[in-house]
This record gives structure tokens, sequence and C-alpha cells, in this order.
């Protein structure tokens, strides 16, 4: 966290750009890159062109909040402020389910502190560091049980990232999925009160299309995807301006992203198959009488994570198959499982432990260059 401004600044100095883009739009920093591009300018001039309303509304309302434009510096103090809070819920958040060892928690916050992005977490006006942090908090109340609290981070985050709909999915699990598993006699108010917060969550989602739909489809030559059930523009941006649907970036042009996003996947599917074929399906061993290593490991085969690993394995599945590969690097952040999957690594002793830790620094060096010179991955 505190290299990566440093870095940045000498990449800045020393690398040229590959595209002159971010100079067309001021101020010209090294912050100013890919979608913070497009953030700017929805803040300075709201959604002017169609393919801007694949971007939420909650960066560019920040930006205009805290006055970017005219007073960069303090957007740095804000970033710094939501990634310590965010290392604070994930601790507090990792605590919760493993209670048996701190030292599980203190592991995985040191590892958070090496992301795959570093430029999108620390430093630019991106949405991921919010999203990140209002994800973190929104599970944190669900596992509480504290719903309201729950489903008002999950709102907020929704704000700032369309998959954020997908974090209903921690109050559907509390409410109605959970007690199903435990036998309990499911009650006809918990699963009407889930679907109620469930909507609540989705609604930033669907008031950013219906406003969409109010400014397009109330003409006379009303766009193709007015036509469309239902008339979503923001499926309809990623598709036409993006390329977004299912297997259209399996092409050998995009081999390299498919391999550079690799490890953070790969680590993710690994960790949630392991953890549901040794718990969730009934095949954990018994506890007691095993080694004490396999003892260490099965801290992991709790079942009070099993939503954050269905939750990664649904990502994982819409990341290699329906959208840009590469923005796993961006938002693996926000998926707690990440960390715990190296933590799991750490226990077991696994030489893939240090490869990761390795791979995370060299990674995180190499794309802070890549962004500064606007180059991909974004």
């Amino acid at each position: 966290m505190i290299v990566s401004p440093v870095v940045l600044a000498i990449a800045h100095r020393v690398l040229p750009l590959f595209d002159a883009s971010p100079r067309l739009q001021p101020p010209s920093s090294p912050h100013v890159r890919w979608d913070a591009l497009h953030f700017l300018a929805i803040a300075d001039a709201g959604y002017k062109y169609e393919n801007q309303w694949a971007f939420l509304p909650g960066v560019p309302f920040l930006i205009n909040l805290l006055r970017f434009q005219s007073n960069p510096y303090i957007w740095p103090i804000v970033l710094l402020a939501v990634a310590a809070d965010s290392a604070r819920i994930l601790y507090c958040l990792t605590r919760l389910h493993f209670p048996a060892s701190p030292a599980i928690a203190r592991l995985v916050v040191l590892l958070s502190l090496f992301p795959s992005s570093p430029a999108t977490l620390y430093l630019a006006p991106y949405a991921e560091p919010f999203f990140t942090c209002l994800s973190y908090r929104g599970m944190f109340y669900a596992a509480q049980h504290h719903w309201i609290r729950a489903t008002l981070c999950f709102v907020l985050a929704t704000f700032f990232r369309s998959n954020g709909v997908l974090l209903a999915g921690y109050l559907v699990w509390g409410l109605v999925v959970q007690p199903f598993i435990d036998r309990k006699q499911l009650s006809f108010f918990k699963m009407a009160y889930s679907i109620v917060l469930s909507a609540c969550v989705a609604a930033p989602f669907i008031y950013h299309n219906y406003k969409a739909y109010r400014l397009f489809c109330n003409t006379p030559n009303k766009p193709q995807w007015c036509y469309r059930i239902p008339p979503s523009i923001y499926t309809h941006v990623q598709a036409t301006y993006w390329d977004v649907g299912f297997l259209r970036y399996w092409t050998p042009a995009q081999i390299p992203n498919f391999v550079i996003a690799a490890p953070p996947l790969v680590l993710l599917i690994a960790f949630s198959v392991q953890h549901i074929k040794t718990y969730f399906l009934g095949f954990r061993t018994r506890f007691n009488g095993v080694k004490e290593n396999d003892r260490e490991e099965n801290l992991f085969a709790t079942p009070s994570i099993t939503p954050y690993l269905i939750h990664s394995l649904a990502m994982c599945i819409t990341f290699i198959f329906f959208s840009h590969t590469q923005i796993v690097l961006r938002l693996a952040a926000a998926l707690p499982a990440l960390y715990w999957a190296v933590g799991w690594l750490f226990v077991r002793r696994s030489p893939w432990a240090k490869i990761w830790i390795w791979w995370s620094v060299l990674w995180g060096l190499i794309s802070l260059g890549l962004w500064t010179a606007f180059l991909p991955p974004a």
C-alpha cells in the first residue's frame, strides 16, 4: 500500500503513454486511466453518451462531492481511510468465522495488503475501493444477522458496481438457505423478508436502467434494446461497446489476459471446490484423532464460509465465460475467500503459498507500470 504511490510516481516519470487519452481529461495525473476517464467525464457532464451507462453513479457522485477536479489531493486521503477500514473489517470478518485462530486473521489482513490491482484499489478514482469496503461491511453484518445494516451496505455497494446485486445472496443464505440446511422450519415471513431485502439491494441497478429507459425509450426512434425484455441499457452497452457475452472473450488475442488472470481464478476455484467437497457435500473427515496439520487445515472447513465460496465460484464462472476475464484482478479483492484461500495454502505449508506472495508482489509492481503507460490489462 505504501510502496504503490512511489512506484506509480517513478513509472509516470519514466514510462511514456501508449495513448494520449489521459491528457484530454483534466486533471492529468498517473491516477487517471481507463475507467477513471469515464467517471470524470460523467461527473463533469452527466451521462452524455450511451456507452457511459456501463458505469454506475457511485464514483461520479463522490468525485463531485469531494471536488476531485479542483482538489485531487483529497482523494488519496479518502482512499487511505477506506483501505484501512477494509482491512479492519476483513480482520473482524475473519475472526468471526475462524475464532479459534487469531493468527489466521492477522495473516489474511497482511495478504490483503498485496492486491493484484494496487492502482485501482489504492490510488485511482475507481469503484473497487468503495465496493470492497461496503461488501466486507455488509458480509460482516450479515454474518451477525444484522440484516438491515447488511442490506444498507449492499445497496450502497450496488451504487458502485452492478455485481453488487449478487451480494443479496448473503441475505437469502442467512434467512432461508441456512435454516433449511439446519433442518429448521422455514418461516414464510423470513422468505418474504429476504425477497424484500434482495429487491432493495438490486434497486440501484434497476433504477440506473430505468433512468436510461426514460431518456432513450420515450422517443419515436427508439433504440433496439428498448424492445427487449427486460429493456436494460446496461447489458446492451456491455455487449455493444465492450463485447461482453457468453464466450465472446474466447479468442486467440485474449489468451494473454486469461494467463494473467489465472492465479486468482485457479486459487478461488480450487479452494471453493475443496471446501464444498470436504464439508458441504458431507465428505468431511472426523476432527478427532487426526494429525495436528489436518486439524489446522480443518479450520477452513467451517460451514459458515460456504456462502462466500458459492459467491466466489459464481464470480469466477462469470469472469471466465461471460466477461473480460482479467477484471478478476480488480474484483478479487472484494472476495474475502481469496485471502482465506491463500491462508489455507499457508496452513497446508504448500509451496504455492510462497509462489503466491512472489506473484502478488511482482505482478503488483508490473501492473503499476502498465497502468501508468495506459497499457492493458485494465
